[in-house]
């Protein structure tokens, strides 16, 4: 698990800047959760939420402390932890198989885009004044989407060949 949290930091700082930058987080997240499965993938999120919490430089361009997480983007950050928590809910209840687990961890995703809008138009309107849905999404989910789906597909492809290998499950 603490491996899982290290590799989500390690993955956080290979960043693109933007208003929400892009960094290869949720390929960890997808991969995380993929090779430990519900319950240890989300410890593993939550491990590497706090480690950020209390300052350690976990999250994108090197940064942490509760200032990143009550920012713009923490809604993202506590979304994957959401993503975590959905994982795991319907990894119990979904098919066995590669097509299964790609809607269990979309469900997830689609937690995270939601948890993380409605939280970046929060403090954004509060910071700098009213923003439109249409506005926030263009800016932190659209853009997204595709780099996503493409960290969701590798993150399928590598636990299907590493979760043999690491006897993990």
């Amino acid at each position: 698990m603490a491996i899982g949290a290290a590799l989500t930091a390690v993955c956080s700082w290979i960043t693109v800047p933007s208003a929400v930058p892009f960094t290869l987080q949720t390929f960890a997240v997808f991969l995380v959760l993929g090779l430990l499965g519900g319950r240890r993938g989300t410890v593993s999120i939550l491990l590497y939420i706090l480690l950020g919490a209390v300052g350690l430089p976990v999250f994108s361009g090197f940064r942490g402390g509760l200032g990143i997480l009550l920012g713009n983007t923490g809604g993202y950050i506590a979304g994957f932890l959401l993503s975590g928590l959905i994982y795991r809910a319907l990894q119990r209840f979904a098919a066995k198989g590669v097509w299964a687990e790609a809607l269990v961890l979309l469900a997830g995703l689609l937690a995270c885009y939601a948890s993380g809008t409605a939280w970046f138009m929060a403090v954004y309107t509060r910071a700098q004044g009213a923003v439109t849905l249409g506005t926030v999404l263009s800016w932190c989910v659209i853009p997204f989407i595709l780099p996503d789906l493409a960290k969701l597909a590798l993150a399928l492809l590598l636990t299907g060949r590493l979760r043999p290998v690491l006897h993990l499950n």
